[in-house]
């Protein structure tokens, strides 16, 4: 079928008349969107789905959503039967996002599916920690993280409060395209709905603050500049920072002032130094410790802290991690609460300082894939038999405890306060504090390189690349022989000195290369799934014997980086 004869397929009358006159205006002027919006169907992946806002098979909509929201209701009904089934709906500051919640819950309820509805924008890890609190069977978040402002999403959680996993993700997915736009149920039943206002935050907050903190000092000595990015955060995390007794709290008020179209900056994303400009240049003026910002649904979480030449200096996700990680694991020892049974969370293309973490600590580092999801399988496959203690993701996510099974930036943001206030008390800086960290572990150092194509051609390109990486993977990398090549789509490692493939089955199947050089260098190849991107994730190491070497060993790594870049072409 054609993009053209599917597009006159939403000129039938079980479209309402704002879609059909949406479409045909895209049919009469011959718009070069009609080809995007229609030549396929928005992908609902093992996670949800996310996409530019607009009607088309191929956009978020009222009909994208109500064919995802009526084929999860069919597949929670069948697993549920006999029970009364609840399902918890939350959306952050994005345009349409209230509305789309409004529909979603609709939907389940003209299923008789009872639905607890945010009556405001909260943050994903308050959904997630909510689905647990009010015993739900599953949550829906309409997000789409820190993607550009014409971007929307829908997240999906099982009952244990983290994003569904095999084997429930790939059963949804075939229930959601067995649906046809004109079986979508709309007309929803109001009685079902119990709506959750500010109280829910006052339990999450304490959650947050009885799982991330452990000492109480200097809290009332830290300067802290604070901004949500305009999203969700601005409702908890000031709330959270003051009940947990920290006093010199600047918040970034333009930025305080929840918007889905982001007016203060070209990305929402706090992984981008752009993006806490705003907060850096306040920090300026309060001469602030710490300065952290969130992205619009507040999992992810940036945090720059004073390097050694005392300016503010955004850490990067795994650097951020590596603090937190040592800092839990450094209490817990002390604590005695390390017995042999404990683990921390970590994926395939973070940096894998966090096994050499682990291993100081006497716990283990369990790996999954991309994805917050993964980390929240492992709590439920190990629950009873070992315990939890963190986990991070390069990606800017964190998470401290299992209260909440998704990215957390409220536990982290308190968590990471707490160790700045603990730092300056003992006269030094997070940015020394790594530093030590590094001198006990070797020195890790990462760069991620985005290389963005767009549309079906974009797609196209992107799918090439991979074959050509898998295909014909490199010899050498920035000087160094290749000594390993990881295929998680083939579940294959080929150990190059001996010519042999050994059988990874312990990961699930996923479109992801790495290289393994002789000297550490690692390099992960991944299609990203939610942007049309293909990311490179490289990671080099070596070892740090004194802080006054910091520097000229980071400038080394750094070069590195650069090396890698040449060697495979990347722009």
């Amino acid at each position: 079928m054609s993009t053209l004869e599917k597009a006159k397929l939403w000129l039938q009358e079980s479209f309402d008349k704002e879609t059909r006159d949406a479409v045909q205006l895209l049919i009469e002027s011959n718009s070069p969107d009609l080809e995007d919006s229609f030549y396929r169907p928005l992908e609902f992946g093992t996670g949800g789905m996310r996409g530019v806002m607009g009607v088309g098979t191929n956009r978020l909509n009222k009909y994208t959503l109500g064919q995802a929201t009526q084929g999860l209701a069919n597949y929670m009904i069948s697993q549920f039967p006999d029970e009364q089934i609840s399902v918890a709906i939350a959306y952050d500051v994005r345009n349409n996002s209230k509305e789309f919640g409004k529909i979603v819950a609709d939907v389940f309820t003209a299923n008789g599916i009872k639905v607890l509805l945010f009556k405001n924008h909260r943050p994903t890890p308050e959904l997630s920690f909510t689905v647990r609190d009010k015993k739900c069977h599953g949550g829906i978040v309409l997000t789409a993280s820190h993607n550009p402002p014409e971007y929307n999403g829908y997240k999906v959680y099982w009952n244990d409060g983290a994003q569904i996993v095999p084997p429930h993700d790939e059963a949804i997915i075939r229930e959601v395209y067995s649906v046809k736009f004109d079986e979508i149920k709309f007309s929803g039943n109001d009685d079902l709905i119990e709506w959750i206002g500010d109280e829910q935050d006052d339990v999450y907050i304490d959650a947050c603050i009885a799982n991330s903190t452990y000492l109480d000092v200097g809290k009332g000595n830290l300067n802290i500049v604070f901004t949500s990015i305009h999203g969700t955060t601005y409702a908890t995390v000031p709330k959270a920072l003051e009940k947990a007794g920290f006093k010199k709290i600047d918040l970034v008020k333009e930025q305080m002032i929840p918007s889905g179209n982001f007016p203060t900056v070209a990305s929402p994303n706090p992984e981008e130094p752009a993006a806490l400009e705003m907060a850096m240049d306040l920090a300026k003026i309060t001469n602030a410790d710490i300065v952290i910002g969130t992205d619009p649904d507040g999992d992810r979480l940036g945090i720059a802290v004073r390097n050694l030449a005392g300016e503010i200096q955004l850490l990067n996700g795994n650097q951020c991690n590596t603090i937190l990680t040592y800092y839990i694991l450094e209490q817990w020892k002390k604590q005695g609460k390390i017995t042999g049974k404990e683990f921390i969370g970590s994926t395939i293309v973070t940096s894998d300082i966090f096994f050499d973490i682990a291993q100081k600590f006497d716990v283990d580092c369990k790996v999954g894939l991309t994805g917050f999801k993964w980390i929240g399988k492992m709590i439920r496959d190990f629950e009873g038999e070992e315990k939890f203690v963190c986990g991070g993701e390069e990606s800017f996510g964190f998470m401290t405890g299992d209260f909440v099974r998704d990215k957390d930036s409220c536990g982290s943001i308190v968590l990471a306060c707490e160790i700045a206030a603990w730092c300056k008390a003992n006269g030094k800086t997070m940015y020394e504090y790594l530093i030590e960290i590094y001198q006990e572990t070797g020195m890790y150092y990462e760069g991620l390189i985005n290389i963005v194509r767009k549309g079906r051609e974009g797609a196209v390109e992107i799918e090439n690349m991979m074959k050509r990486f898998r295909e014909n993977p490199p010899k050498e990398i920035a000087g160094s022989s290749v000594a390993e090549v990881k295929d998680f789509k083939e579940q294959t490692n080929f150990i190059v000195a001996e010519n042999r493939k050994a059988v990874m089955d312990d990961i699930p199947k996923s479109n992801v290369l790495i290289y393994y050089t002789a000297d550490g260098t690692k390099v992960c190849v991944r299609p990203s799934g939610t942007e049309p991107k293909i990311k490179f994730y490289v990671s080099v190491k070596t070892q740090l014997s004194s802080k006054e070497d910091f520097e000229p060993t980071l400038a080394k790594l750094e070069q590195k980086i650069e090396a890698v870049r040449r060697d495979l072409e990347l722009g």
